[in-house]
C-alpha cells in the first residue's frame, strides 16, 4: 500500500475525495513536546532532517497509530537557502535533505503498515510552507514580504523544493500556511511543470474573512480553484484558530462549486498565537482547542480532510479520527 503512497495512484486520491480523511497534527511542537529544541531556532523543525531523522520518522510513526491516513513530511521550513545559511551544506546536500522529509514520511507509512493495520491506504503530503516560513519571522503570518516579490521571484525560490519532493516520489504535495493569494498562485503556476503533482492549498488567516495579508479567503480559494484546478484535490485553512473554520468554510461555500467536486481541507493550530522571538502563546480571547463538536460541523460544510497545525498532537488527532469515523461518507 505504501507503494501507492509513492506513485500517486489514481485510487489514492480518489480516496481524498470520496469520504473524511484524517491529516495528521503538528510536527514541530509534536518533537519540541519530545524534549528537541525547535522554537526559535531559524531552521525549525528542518534541522532535524540533518540532526535527528529518527524524531521526525517517529512523530510520524506516532500519527499514524493515532489514526492519520495523510502525512505532511517535514519540509515546511525546509529551504536550499536555509540549509546553505545555517548548515554550511552544498546546494546538492540541501536538496538531499528536502528529500530525506519525504522518505522519512514513507518508510514510516511502509513499516506501519507491514503489520496490515489500518483498512485504507496512506499518503505523504509534500510540505510547502510560504517563503515567510524560512525567514524565521513570523511572516508566514503577515505575509509582509509580498510586496517585495513578483510571482517571478516566488516561484524561482520554491522551484528547488518542489523538485526535490517529486524527486523522491511523492506525487501529493501541500502548499500550506499561505499567507496571501498571490503566493498562492504562484505556486500553482509553478505546479504546471510538475503535470504528475497534485496540491491542496492552505491559507493562514488573521480572522473569519481574510487571510493573514489581508485578502478575502472566498475570493482566495475561488481564485485557486480557476487557476489550479486540474491538479488542486482540495483548498482550505490551516494553522489558523480553531474558531475561525466555520466562518471560513462559509465563506469559501458562496464562491466554490461543491464539496464534491472541490473538498476542502482544515487543519487548525490551537488557538494559540505564534509571536516572532517568543513562540507561542495564549492569546488574550483564550479561544483554544478542543473544538472537538465543531468537527462534525466542518465535515458537514465540505472539510473532507481534517486534521490538526501547531500545538496539536497525536492525542488529538485520535479525537479528531474518532469523530470523523463516527460520521457516513460524504
Amino acid at each position: 500500500m505504501c507503494q501507492a503512497a509513492e506513485t500517486g495512484d489514481p485510487a489514492v486520491l480518489r480516496m481524498l475525495g470520496s469520504r473524511y480523511t484524517v491529516v495528521d497534527g503538528g510536527l514541530a511542537s509534536t518533537l519540541q513536546a519530545g524534549g528537541y529544541e525547535v522554537d526559535g531556532d531559524p531552521l525549525w523543525s528542518a534541522r532535524l532532517l540533518a540532526t535527528h531523522p529518527h524524531a521526525i520518522k517517529k512523530v510520524h510513526t506516532a500519527f499514524l497509530e493515532a489514526g492519520a491516513e495523510v502525512l505532511v513530511c517535514g519540509s515546511y521550513q525546509a529551504s536550499v537557502s536555509g540549509f546553505q545559511q545555517h548548515l554550511s551544506t552544498t546546494r546538492e546536500e540541501a536538496l538531499a535533505l528536502i528529500g530525506r522529509s519525504a522518505t522519512l514520511a514513507l518508510d514510516a507509512v511502509q513499516e506501519f503498515e507491514k503489520g496490515e493495520r489500518g483498512d485504507h491506504p496512506k499518503v505523504v503530503a509534500g510540505s510547502v510552507g510560504p517563503y515567510g516560513a524560512c525567514q524565521a519571522d513570523g511572516s508566514e503570518y503577515t505575509g509582509s514580504y509580498i510586496p517585495s516579490m513578483t510571482q517571478s521571484d516566488l516561484m524561482t525560490w520554491h522551484r528547488p523544493r518542489l523538485e526535490a519532493l517529486a524527486g523522491a516520489g511523492l506525487r501529493v504535495v501541500a502548499l500550506e500556511t499561505l499567507p496571501a493569494l498571490s503566493e498562492a498562485l504562484a505556486l500553482l503556476g509553478l505546479l504546471r511543470e510538475f503535470p504528475d503533482l497534485k496540491a491542496w492549498v492552505t491559507f493562514s488567516c488573521k480572522d473569519a474573512k481574510h487571510t493573514s495579508y489581508g485578502d478575502h479567503f472566498g475570493e482566495a480559494v475561488k481564485a485557486c480553484y480557476e487557476q489550479g484546478r486540474d491538479q488542486l484535490i482540495a483548498v482550505g485553512v490551516n494553522c489558523s484558530p480553531p474558531h475561525l473554520i466555520t466562518p471560513l468554510l462559509q465563506e469559501a461555500s458562496q464562491l466554490l462549486p461543491s464539496p464534491k467536486i472541490l473538498p476542502r481541507v482544515v487543519y487548525p493550530n490551537s488557538g494559540e498565537e505564534w509571536v516572532a522571538g517568543k513562540g507561542w502563546k495564549a492569546r488574550g480571547d483564550e479561544i483554544s482547542w478542543p473544538f472537538l463538536d465543531e468537527v462534525g460541523v466542518w465535515a458537514e460544510m465540505g472539510a473532507q480532510l481534517v486534521g490538526g497545525c501547531c500545538r496539536l498532537g497525536p492525542v488529538d488527532i485520535a479525537n479528531i479520527a474518532g469523530v470523523l469515523r463516527s460520521l457516513p461518507d460524504p
